[in-house]
């Protein structure tokens, strides 16, 4: 590994500290060396807080070392004003004179925009280093940008003999698969993403809050199908612990259902794609699906996903919900004590 390489895996390392807040900004990580030495580091601020490099140059104590130093970031440099000045220009103010970016954004805000006015006051720039590791790392953001929908995770539990539902039960609420650890994870997983999106039946039959009352993190908007708006306002998913958006056919002014929006769920195989036009809208990069059968089996038949997380329980059912059928690249199996999860990637 090159120097260069051993500093911006440093910048995608600290850059996961800002996994499920600085949404829907990219999370980027910036490192500034002086004299082979880390002299400073930053990543994403929450939300309308500091970028990366904001915070880096800000964490350096010899801020006259700035100016023979170099400076390692994950995502090139903003150059335009948004919630915050543009970093190139903050970079160009500390006078530090080389750059070394993973990958360039291709958002169209910059797109070159900031390289250019780095270059044009003297800076070297040298662009592209792990620039795959980069791009795999600002998944959500560059899909978000190019491909115009938010990053789609599928998620389920599935028996040890392929069902995801038993065929009866007596409350609705969760018939357990996984273990508590494995449940654990999932709201980790929650907290990392702006959204998460349900159907209809699984409101009906598990009742579900989607948050992350296992994990330290961010309760995720809410996105639940409902087509005829059905559903009871006192479902838990309606509840003040987070926003939650209700997909209609048609938005009823009077119903109390905040945030309705409106599909064709009539128009065939277009209902994932409209799903995703709306998430757009709202400027929601990245949704886990967690379910029902249908609902995941919706994406999947559109092939509008991007990564499946699919663990598999050691109970049996014997009958019920079939798991949904999909193929994808597999990724990694790990065991979490009796439960096995699988990470696949439609991407490959």
């Amino acid at each position: 590994m090159t120097v260069h390489e051993t500093y911006i895996r440093r910048c995608i390392e600290i850059a996961k500290n800002a996994l499920g807040s600085a949404r829907p900004n990219p999370m980027v990580g910036c490192v500034i060396v002086h004299d082979n030495k880390i002299i400073g580091e930053g990543y994403t601020s929450a939300y309308g807080g500091n970028h990366a490099e904001v915070n880096a140059i800000a964490s350096v104590r010899e801020q006259t070392l700035l100016k023979e130093s170099t400076l390692y970031v994950t995502l090139e440099p903003c150059s335009h004003f948004g919630k915050t000045p543009p970093c190139s220009d903050l970079i160009i103010a500390n006078g530090i004179p080389n750059i070394v970016i993973g990958t360039m954004d291709t958002h169209s805000k910059v797109a070159g925009k900031g390289i250019l006015k780095l270059q044009s006051n003297g800076c070297k720039v040298t662009i592209g280093i792990l620039e795959e590791a980069c791009k795999a790392h600002h998944k959500r953001f560059f899909t978000f940008h190019n491909k115009k929908r938010p990053y789609v995770i599928l998620k389920w539990a599935e028996t040890n003999d392929g069902f995801i539902a038993p065929k009866s039960k007596k409350e609705a609420k969760p018939v357990w698969i996984t273990n508590n650890l494995s449940r654990q994870l999932v709201h980790k997983w929650r907290a990392e993403e702006q959204a998460i999106l349900i159907g209809t039946n699984t409101v009906v039959q598990d009742n579900p809050s989607l948050t992350v009352r296992d994990w330290t993190g961010q309760n995720p908007i809410r996105i639940v199908l409902d087509k005829d708006l059905r559903l009871d306002d006192n479902a838990s998913v309606f509840n003040a612990e987070s926003e939650t958006i209700t997909i209609c056919s048609k938005p009823n002014a009077e119903n109390s259902k905040a945030h309705m929006e409106a599909i064709d769920f009539e128009a065939g195989n277009t209902i994932a794609s409209q799903i995703c036009n709306v998430l757009y809208d709202r400027n929601i990069n990245s949704v886990i699906i967690e379910g029902g059968a249908k609902t995941l089996q919706t994406f999947i038949d559109e092939d509008l996903w991007d990564e499946a997380r699919v663990f598999t329980g050691s109970i049996k059912f014997y009958e019920g919900t079939k798991t949904p059928h999909f193929s994808g690249h597999l990724i990694s199996e790990e065991k979490i004590l009796e439960d096995t999860l699988r990470l696949y990637s439609n991407n490959l």
